[in-house]
Parts: C-alpha cells; sequence; structure tokens
C-alpha cells in the first residue's frame, strides 16, 4: 500500500489551485447592458383610484418644477441631491431586441423594490409600507420576468433605501432565460474555485491544529481560510440558485467578511512576535468585538445588517492605516518569511480597500478580484507555516535519534533522578494538600459567629491537618477555665496525658489541679528513665481585647521515630509546617474572637447588660414586620426612672449606676424571654411585647412598676429606696393604626404618666 505524505497532498492542491483555468466550455453568454436611456426623479409616487402608481403609467403629475420631474442619469443608482430622501423612481424604455423568452437581470439593488410595465407591477423584492418604506431583505441579483410585449416599452423602478447608496447596482442587463444561468456560473465560478480551495485549507489546517504542537499557527490559517471560504461562496451569484435565501447568504457573509480582520491579526501577532504586539492585540480584539455586536443587533431587529457594512469598512480602514503604521517603519528589519507575509497581506488589503470604494460609489463599478487576494494571502501563510512544519518535523527527527544514542548512557541517572522526583512529587503533594486543608479551614474559621464554633471547628479538621502523626487536642475559651479534651486522633502514648500538664506555660500550669500537677511530675521523671518519650507540644495562643495573649489550646503530638527509613516523611519539616500553620490558625480565631467581642460592644449596654439604641432600631423594624406579617398584636412599653437626676445628685453616679442595674435586673425577671429590653437613653428603657394586645401589656407595665418600687438598693452598706419609674403603653392594633407610631404613641404615653404625678402607667 502506497503511503502519500500530508505536505505532498497540500503542494499538489496548490499548484492544482495555481494552474487552474478560470473558464468555461460552453459559449459564453452576454445579454444585452442597459447603460443607456436612464432617468430618475426623487420621491414616490401618487396612486390611481384602483391602486396603480401614476408615475408608472407615463404621467408626470401636475407639478411645473423641473426638478421634480423625470431627469435624465448615466446610471440607475444614487442620483444628485439625495438630501436624506429614501424613495426613488427609475425608468427606462427596454430595447426592442428579438427573444422568445426575455427576462432583466439586476446585480443587485439598494434596498427593496418594485418593477411596472404597461402601470401593472410585475416583479417585487421586499415589502413597502403604507409610506413607501420597508426593511432589509437582503443584497441577492434579480431575475425579473418580461413578457415579449414589454420590450421596446418603458419599465419602471419604485426604490427604497436608508442604506448610504439607493438605486440599482453593478450590472442590468436583458438575457434570454436560458442564458443567465449559464452567465450566474460563468460570473461564480472563480469565487466557487477560490471559496472551495480555501475551504480545504481550512479543514486540512484544523486537523493540523488537533494533532500538532503549533496549535495556534495552524487554528488561526484555519479561521482565516474558513472566513475567506464562507465570505466568497456566499456572496457568490451561484449560491442563490442552490437556496434562494438571500438575507441568510448575506448574514453569512457579513459575519465571514468581519472576521477576517481578526484572523488577519491574528496571524500577523504569530508571525510578527517582534513587532508592537499590542497594537495588532487591540485590533483583533476590536474587530472580534464589533463581529459579536454588529449581528446581534442586527439579529435582533434593532438596526438593518445593511447598516453595518459602512461601520466596519472604516474601522477596517483605520486599522489597516494603524496596522501599516505600525509595521512598516520595521519591514528592513523583519526576515523573507515576515516580508513576504506583508506584502501578500498589502496585496489582500488593497483589494478589500479598491472593493469598498466600488461598493460605496467612489470608483466606478467593476469586479474586484479579492478572491484571488485572500488565495494568494492564504497560500502564503500555508506555504510559510509547511515549511516551518517541515523543518521541525526533521529537527525532531534528527533530536530523536541523537537522544536514542543517549538513552543507555543516562539510564541510570534518569532513574534515579525519577525516583528522587517522584519523592519530592509526594512532598508536593502533601504540603500542597495540607495547604490547601489550612487555607479551606481558614476560610471556614473566618465566616464562624463565635469563637466557640471556631474552636469547635479548628479542634475538628485537626486530624486531617497533623497527618500522619497522633495526638490529642486540648482547649479552653477563657484564660481563667481549666483545659478541656476536644479531640483526639490515632494511637497515642501511653504517658501523654500526664505529660500535658507539664508541658504548658508555668503561669498556665498553676490552673491545674494538685493531682494533675503530680501525674506531670511523675511523667517527666518516668520519661528520664527510659519510659515513654515525651511528646510534641504545640501551643495555640489567642488574643483578647482586656487581658491580652493567653494559651487558650495545645496541640500534643506523638514525637515520631526519626530512624524510619520512610523517604516521603520528613518530621522537621512537618513539625515547622505545623506550627507555622497553628500561627495562621491562632491569627484567624483571635480575630474571630475579637470580632465576636466588637458586634457585643456595638449592640450590648456595658452598665445594664441591656441591648442599646442600635440593636432597638433593628428588633423594632423585624418585629413590625412580623406582627404585619401574622397579624398578631405588638405592644411597646417606654419607660422612665422618676426624678432620676434628683436621685443621682442627691446619692451620688455610684448609686445612680446602681438604680439602673437595678431597673434593668427588675424588667428582665419581670418579663418574657420572647419579650425585648433594651436601654435607649440615660434613665430611658424600652420593651417590646411580641403579640401582647393592650390589656395584657398594661398588666404587664403596671407589674414592672410594682416590681421596681419594691426594690431595695445596697450601695457601700447604705440602703436606698423609694425608686419609682413611670411607663407609658402603646398597642397596635388598637388605638393606632399603623405600628410604626408605636415609640411616638408611647412616648406621649409617658408624657401623660408624668403629668399625672409620676409612679403610674398611661396609655
Amino acid at each position: 500500500m502506497v503511503r502519500i505524505p500530508m505536505l505532498d497532498v497540500l503542494r499538489t492542491l496548490i499548484l492544482l489551485a495555481c494552474l487552474l483555468p478560470v473558464s468555461i466550455a460552453q459559449a459564453q453568454p452576454g445579454g444585452v447592458d442597459l447603460d443607456q436611456g436612464w432617468q430618475y426623479r426623487w420621491g414616490d409616487s401618487p396612486r390611481t383610484d384602483r391602486g396603480q402608481p401614476l408615475w408608472a403609467l407615463g404621467d408626470d403629475g401636475a407639478t411645473t418644477d423641473l426638478a421634480d420631474r423625470w431627469q435624465a442619469i448615466g446610471f440607475p443608482s444614487n442620483p444628485p441631491g439625495r438630501a436624506g430622501r429614501t424613495n426613488a423612481w427609475f425608468r427606462v424604455t427596454l430595447p426592442a431586441t428579438p427573444m422568445s423568452d426575455p427576462v432583466l437581470y439586476i446585480y443587485s439593488v439598494d434596498l427593496i423594490v418594485e418593477v411596472y410595465a404597461g402601470g401593472e407591477r410585475i416583479y417585487q423584492y421586499g415589502t413597502f409600507d403604507e409610506e413607501g418604506q420597508g426593511r432589509f431583505e437582503g443584497w441577492p441579483w434579480h431575475m425579473v420576468a418580461l413578457a415579449r410585449e414589454h420590450l421596446g416599452q418603458p419599465l419602471y423602478f419604485r426604490v427604497f433605501s436608508n442604506y448610504s447608496d439607493i438605486g440599482l447596482w453593478g450590472e442590468v442587463k436583458l438575457f434570454e432565460r436560458s442564458e443567465l444561468s449559464l452567465y450566474i456560473l460563468d460570473r461564480s465560478l472563480d469565487a466557487l474555485v477560490v471559496g472551495g480551495f480555501s475551504l480545504l485549507i481550512a479543514l486540512l489546517a484544523l486537523v493540523f491544529a488537533l494533532v500538532q504542537t503549533e496549535k495556534r499557527s495552524f487554528a488561526s490559517i484555519a479561521l482565516f481560510s474558513l472566513a475567506v471560504s464562507v465570505m466568497l461562496l456566499a456572496e457568490s451569484q451561484a449560491g442563490q440558485l442552490l437556496w434562494n435565501r438571500p438575507l441568510v447568504w448575506d448574514y453569512l457573509a457579513a459575519g465571514a467578511y468581519y472576521l477576517i480582520p481578526v484572523a488577519i491579526a491574528l496571524l500577523l501577532s504569530q508571525w510578527l512576535e517582534d513587532t508592537r504586539m499590542r497594537v495588532i492585540r487591540w485590533i483583533w480584539r476590536g474587530h472580534l468585538a464589533y463581529v459579536v455586536l454588529a449581528l446581534s443587533v442586527s439579529l435582533l431587529g434593532w438596526v438593518n445588517l445593511s447598516s453595518t457594512f459602512p461601520v466596519f469598512d472604516a474601522l477596517y480602514l483605520v486599522s489597516s492605516l494603524v496596522l501599516f503604521a505600525t509595521v512598516l517603519p520595521r519591514f528592513r528589519h523583519v526576515n523573507g518569511e515576515q516580508r513576504t507575509i506583508l506584502v501578500c497581506y498589502a496585496l489582500l488589503t488593497g483589494l478589500l480597500l479598491v472593493d469598498m470604494a466600488v461598493a460605496h460609489g467612489f470608483l466606478p463599478w467593476g469586479r474586484v478580484p479579492v478572491s484571488w487576494g485572500a488565495l494568494v494571502f492564504a497560500i502564503a501563510i500555508v506555504m510559510i507555516s509547511l515549511w516551518h512544519y517541515t523543518r521541525i518535523q526533521t529537527a525532531l527527527r534528527n533530536l530523536n535519534r541523537e537522544l536514542e544514542h543517549k538513552v543507555s548512557e543516562r539510564t541510570a541517572s534518569l532513574e534515579s533522578l525519577a525516583r528522587r522526583e517522584q519523592i519530592r512529587a509526594h512532598q508536593l503533594m502533601l504540603e500542597n494538600e495540607r495547604t490547601r486543608r489550612l487555607n479551606d479551614l481558614i476560610a471556614e474559621l473566618q465566616d464562624c459567629c463565635s469563637l466557640k464554633e471556631g474552636v469547635g471547628l479548628f479542634s475538628s479538621r485537626l486530624p486531617t491537618l497533623c497527618q500522619p502523626l497522633h495526638g490529642r487536642f486540648y482547649g479552653r475559651l477563657e484564660q481563667d477555665c481549666t483545659f478541656e479534651l476536644l479531640c483526639r486522633w490515632g494511637d497515642t502514648q501511653a504517658g501523654l496525658d500526664q505529660a500535658f500538664p507539664s508541658l504548658l506555660p508555668p503561669a498556665t500550669r498553676m490552673l491545674l489541679s494538685p493531682n494533675e500537677q503530680q501525674a506531670s511530675v511523675a511523667a517527666v521523671d518516668a520519661g528520664s528513665n527510659g519510659a515513654p518519650t515525651l511528646p510534641w507540644c504545640l501551643h495555640l495562643r489567642l488574643q483578647k481585647t482586656e487581658r491580652g495573649s493567653f494559651v487558650a489550646g495545645a496541640l500534643m503530638l506523638d514525637a515520631p521515630d526519626v530512624t524510619r527509613s520512610d523517604p516521603h516523611f520528613h518530621p522537621i519539616k512537618l513539625f515547622l509546617a505545623l506550627e507555622h500553620a497553628l500561627q495562621n490558625l491562632a491569627l484567624t480565631l483571635s480575630t474571630v474572637g475579637l470580632r465576636e467581642e466588637l458586634e457585643a460592644y456595638s449592640y450590648e449596654d456595658a452598665l445594664t447588660g441591656l441591648k442599646n439604641r442600635r440593636f432597638f432600631d433593628g428588633i423594632l423594624r423585624h418585629e413590625i414586620a412580623m406582627a404585619r406579617r401574622h397579624e398578631l398584636p405588638l405592644s411597646v412599653l417606654v419607660i422612665d426612672i422618676d426624678f432620676f437626676k434628683r436621685f443621682n445628685d442627691r446619692y451620688g453616679h455610684q448609686a445612680g449606676d446602681a438604680a439602673l442595674k437595678a431597673v434593668a435586673a427588675a424588667l428582665m425577671e419581670e418579663t418574657r424571654d420572647s419579650d425585648v429590653i433594651c436601654r435607649i437613653g440615660g434613665e430611658e428603657f424600652v420593651v417590646i411585647l411580641p403579640g401582647a394586645a393592650e390589656l395584657p401589656a398594661l398588666d404587664r407595665a403596671e407589674l414592672l412598676r410594682r416590681s421596681v418600687s419594691e426594690r431595695v438598693i445596697e450601695v457601700e452598706g447604705q440602703t436606698l429606696r423609694g425608686l419609682t419609674v413611670s411607663i407609658g403603653v402603646a398597642s397596635w392594633p388598637g388605638t393606632i393604626d399603623s405600628p410604626e407610631q408605636l415609640v411616638r404613641v408611647a412616648d406621649e404615653a409617658l408624657y401623660k404618666a408624668k403629668q399625672q404625678g409620676r409612679n403610674c402607667v398611661a396609655a
């Protein structure tokens, strides 16, 4: 079986494409050009009673203004004096050429058209509304079927366009119907051949991108060739013979056309790596963004697809000028391959710019061979890529031969290196896994709401952090508390519990009981006489705002046997890693504790231990919402100590503080667990009673008043009596319409209680 290398196949295809004669064996149909005798007039025609346009009947209308009558024009496209107008009529008298089955061929129309002959509409493309306007329907070629009696008669064209051009575009010819298809195929042959060849290049480059190492280069070639192929095939007139969906073909052509600068910039960024890459990168990114934006807004119906072409042409012109301005100063410093690419790119860009100039009327109409420029650029890129590929393959074969000669000599050293690398990789894996677990634990600790929750989570994760060591963890939350065993894992040594107290700091060790201290000393003595080895001990130190640093935990680990031969285990490194991890965890837990303390300070009154005004504002909104949702009553008591300033001045500030604490204690004793008590001012308190209506709230207020009046305050051996409070009560639903008025109404009731002589309850 003979195997043909892929490189030879590509070379053969490129040679065939370059030598292929672009011609058709059969006779070339020419048709009759309609390039003389055209007239135009701006606007839209009025209608007869039967709905026929007057202008299609040869009626110039009643106007006397010559500017509004039919005027001569060289070709039915872009008459002078448009001034933003979107409707125009054109007419021409058909030649009296004898034909058996005549058809009118129009290359394209901007944008939609109706054709009239003898006052009757014989062709329509697009839909005209009552105002003579319509949407863009694509840029197909048109075949207008004619009757033989139409020859020698005037033909009228009604055109609407909100595009930059208006009217017929390209070629307008008379054909026999049988000749038109051959003409279309003849005109499309170049695009079909080049497009098919580009599609083949795209498929081959895509295969190479999947199997070779230079994926980016082959992927860029595949993108460029695919864009060129789709653009040429979609813009070729033969496509309309296969599937008569002009707008679909135009979307395909637009998407491929807009992607060409993206693919070119990607190719140049790889072949011109020593140039200013940032400029090329911004060019392909900008064009890619325009592709997405233009197609999206046109598919959504926000703009016509036709309106996106002028913007792209301007963008491509600017980006091409910027790219050439960036690259050309370095042209003499690049190598031969890069020069070839730049020359081919300049050829392709020049053809595209000429095609744009023709499309926008800056140059007379003519077919620009953009397809051949794209083919030349693609062939240059492919040939250079194949040359690089061949050179790389040759270098790889030579390198393989050299390596094969050296393999036998270096086998032993490579195997040793592989073993060391395996050990190092295993160590790195263990360290990375431990680091990952540590980071996950720190992240979970940061989400803890309290220090108790954080220490519990920390102790539950310790076994996985300390593997393969065995041990225990003792912890406490306050400095004056005793240590508790929080977790244990593995088979720890027998003397671990007894050795634990002796390994703590002296100040901490004094907190243990005498029995624990004696057991600690016995364990140390036993260890010196050949008993079990004392364990490693790591301390967990936390910070408190008032007491500073203290030992909150002790991690006791079995001392490993350093004589073990496991190459994957390094006890000293593990111990240092655990010590560092414990420091990070201690810092995180300290942060959790400090945050917990700060939260407590922000919501609690330091003197009475009750919630403060900030907490009250938030909880009141919550209780109001709950009362509304569940349709439950809600009451508020506002409480003020009677003559507190007089009491404070008479007995001193210490007695005043004791009075505030006594009132707070009475409120906490005489209220339910579901009630909320807050100190919202100097001597002012408030109680929220969820679910309490007016009468129960009044009873509760009276109970609180009596409880406070019966209180006895002891200050420095002195007994003080006569402390009383006034209470204002407000309930919803009741005398108020909205629960948001509870505090205001309760304040007013408190004021009423004070006017009634104080030491009473008012509502």
